[in-house]
């Protein structure tokens, strides 16, 4: 592999994490501004509150279903939730 091919990638990679933390903040504020905890919001939307702490964090890249089911349980659509995490 030629060296500008891997520095693309990495830059790929790197925009990818940046995008999970964003939309992360997206939904950890709209999860609170609806007064939720974890733990009741990941009942909410049928998973374990880990889960939500890794896609809260970043940590997590969600399936779309996963991501709709996140928009559903804040009361949003997948695409108010994108835009405000600015994807």
């Amino acid at each position: 592999m030629h060296y500008y091919v891997v520095l693309a990638s990495m830059k790929t990679i790197r925009q990818s994490v940046s995008d999970r933390r964003r939309l992360g903040v997206a939904v950890r504020q709209r999860r609170k501004r609806l007064g939720m905890s974890q733990e009741r919001f990941a009942e909410k939307v049928d998973c374990h509150r880990n889960y939500i702490g890794l896609v809260e964090r970043g940590e997590q890249n969600i399936t779309i279903d996963m991501l709709g089911r996140i928009a559903r349980g804040l009361g949003c659509s997948v695409a108010d939730l994108a835009g405000e995490a600015q994807l």
